[in-house]
């Protein structure tokens, strides 16, 4: 009976982990609405976040600030091993930073995901925030 059971259990246990990992799987939706639909094609789904990615940076305007503290950077995605990819350099005065934080809010909720789902590792060293500075009006890392 014991070994029915235990039998029956791990039966239903593999089935759970062998269905998770492979399965396509939605990430709910960002604040701004953006969704991931995992379609079980690595190269595929990373496609997607890359695309979300993009469109963040389209949001991102370097140019228009008169002062090196209008300058400002937001991190970008996120790594299986936690914190950021990389960080992005903006103007604070020209970029709609509420819609650029929503976009890579869905970025780093879609990469988090994506890492799980594929069982992703990483590199675990912390990544700061580039030093920005003004050259003419336009914001840049140093």
């Amino acid at each position: 009976m014991l070994t029915r059971s235990l039998s029956a259990l791990f039966a239903i246990s593999l089935a759970v982990l062998t269905c998770s990992q492979g399965a396509p799987g939605v990430v709910p939706a960002g604040p701004g609405g953006d969704k991931i639909v995992f379609t079980g094609d690595q190269k595929a789904d990373w496609a997607q976040i890359v695309a979300l990615e993009d469109q963040a940076k389209a949001l991102v305007k370097v140019n228009g600030c008169s002062s090196a503290a209008q300058c400002r950077t937001a991190a970008v995605g996120s790594r299986a091993c936690g914190g950021p990819r990389y960080y992005l350099v903006y103007c604070s005065q020209t970029t709609d930073s509420a819609a650029l934080f929503k976009k890579l809010d869905a970025v780093a909720n879609a990469e988090r995901a994506y890492n799980q789902h594929y069982n992703i590792a990483s590199t675990c060293e912390f990544r700061m925030p580039p030093t920005v500075a003004l050259s003419g009006a336009s914001c840049q890392s140093q």
